[in-house]
């Protein structure tokens, strides 16, 4: 039986743990993406709006993000399109617990038998399905934010590293936009060419309505230390968790327009992201303190 028709049936046979979530942007967020070369054996596989990354190595492959359980289906056939198995895959790596990059793990886990990866605030809300209530998103409820649970995990502790074949794959805990976000870094060659390869949680300073970072001095720090952490990285190619946010497909046109050089490579593209998150929280904390009643 061909690749795409087995995965096919194997989808239809157990689909409880891709059902669709819907809400206001997961449709355009789902839209198919066609797989592509980041640089070197590191692929993007994602969809339109919600960012997976391939890394494959002799000794097995690596997929970072699983978006929302309906993506999975894409995914798996972006994989199988690149002429990768899922079953080949070692590690499951996620950048943040939330309904639309960890919702797609449980399908992808069960295709390809590998573990999820993650803090142990991150392991949390990936066992019961949903934001812990630490979250700033917690406010919008469980099933508002709830996504099929990961059965298998691995924790990690900040600055951990797991290897697979002479790629090394370390983690950077990112805490602000969810208490257990991650950060992921690798280094990926072509011909020589070996580049810092960066996988960047969400900077984005969102939550439930009534929710504010103001009230809690020590987490709007602990997200400015993760957000000055993201801008110092070793960094010459970024991907974002929501690929528009790095402007990932914006220098892929130019790639496309201009295949002499990749402009995906950008040493300054760490920094630029990171600056984005810090500008979206002072922009945040003021809104917040205008709403605030004067003494």
């Amino acid at each position: 039986m061909p690749a795409f028709l087995l995965l096919a049936a194997t989808l239809a046979a157990a689909p409880a743990d891709t059902a669709p979530i819907e809400c206001g942007a997961c449709a355009e967020w789902n839209q198919p993406q066609a797989p592509f070369r980041l640089h070197g054996d590191s692929w993007y596989v994602g969809t339109k709006g919600l960012s997976a990354v391939l890394v494959a190595t002799p000794e097995g492959l690596v997929l970072i993000d699983g978006a929302l359980p309906q993506s999975a289906p894409l995914i798996a056939a972006n994989v199988a399109a690149l002429g990768f198995d899922l079953r080949d895959v070692r590690f499951l790596l996620n950048s943040h617990a939330h309904f639309d990059h960890a919702g797609g793990l449980a399908a992808l886990q069960r295709l390809s038998g590998a573990p999820v990866l993650t803090t142990s605030a991150g392991a949390r809300a990936m066992r019961r399905g949903a934001t812990t209530h630490d979250d700033p998103q917690a406010g919008f409820g469980d099933k508002a934010n709830g996504y099929p649970p990961i059965a298998v995990i691995q924790v990690i502790e900040d600055g951990g590293s797991v290897s697979v074949g002479d790629v090394v794959f370390r983690m950077h805990a990112s805490p602000g936009h969810t208490p257990g976000g991650t950060t992921w870094t690798w280094r990926s060659c072509e011909g020589g060419d070996c580049r810092d390869l960066v996988y960047a949680d969400s900077l984005t300073a969102v939550s439930a309505p009534g929710f504010r970072f103001s009230d809690d001095p020590p987490r709007v720090a602990e997200f400015r230390a993760t957000i000055a952490r993201v801008a110092a990285l070793p960094c010459d190619l970024v991907v974002s968790a929501h690929p528009g946010f790095s402007g990932l497909f914006d220098k892929l046109a130019e790639r496309e327009a201009d295949p002499s050089r990749n402009a995906l490579l950008d040493p300054k593209a760490c920094q630029a992201y990171a600056q984005a998150g810090e500008d979206w929280l002072a922009r945040r904390l003021a809104e917040e303190a205008a709403a605030t009643p004067g003494d």
